[in-house]
């Protein structure tokens, strides 16, 4: 059964579309801005989903030695990308508040998951790595296993669909700018 977290992190993109296409006002600086911020959440998306491993082995390399949310940063990198190419500061504002709402719940519901699955090696995990905002360096466990990136693995998580949304949304915004003009 999917929790009412995870299905409004899913649609609530679609929610956002509307809003983002009336009210946006795209100058060229913060259109660059916002696709370089998105860019990189785009990467730490992807490194991420490409290096875990669903519930059947806790993952802690790769981006995971430094937050254990690693999908979860770059969605909000993603986020504040595209607030800040749609040129609007309450959009901006009106993302932050929206994520920080629904990704606080989630880190929770999810630690509770893991730790049930993981017992003691999760919670060792989680009193070295940060559950959101990441460590500058990896935080390394005695007994860890490293998880090299697989493409098979993103390409299995779907992953490149968030890059196909990233870039619809930044080509809208670029198309409003020239029509705007």
């Amino acid at each position: 059964m999917t929790s009412l977290p995870a299905k409004f992190r899913v649609r609530a993109p679609w929610v956002a579309v509307p809003l983002v296409a009336w009210f946006a006002r795209p100058t060229p600086l913060l259109l660059a801005v916002g696709a370089v911020v998105a860019g990189i959440g785009l990467v730490v998306r992807g490194w991420a989903a490409g290096t875990i491993h669903k519930n059947t082995r806790l993952t802690t390399t790769g981006p995971y030695a430094f937050t254990r949310n690693p999908l979860y940063v770059g969605s909000f990198l993603l986020g504040v990308g595209i607030g800040i190419a749609t040129g609007r500061l309450w959009l901006f504002a009106g993302f932050i508040v929206f994520f920080a709402w629904l990704y606080r719940r989630t880190i929770r519901q999810e630690a509770a998951h893991l730790e049930g699955l993981y017992g003691e090696d999760f919670r060792s995990y989680a009193a070295g790595v940060p559950a959101f905002w990441p460590r500058l360096t990896p935080h390394r466990l005695p007994q860890q296993e490293s998880a090299a990136f697989s493409l098979d693995r993103y390409l299995q998580h779907r992953e490149w669909e968030a890059a196909l949304g990233v870039a619809a949304a930044l080509g809208f915004l670029a198309a409003k700018l020239v029509w705007m003009k």
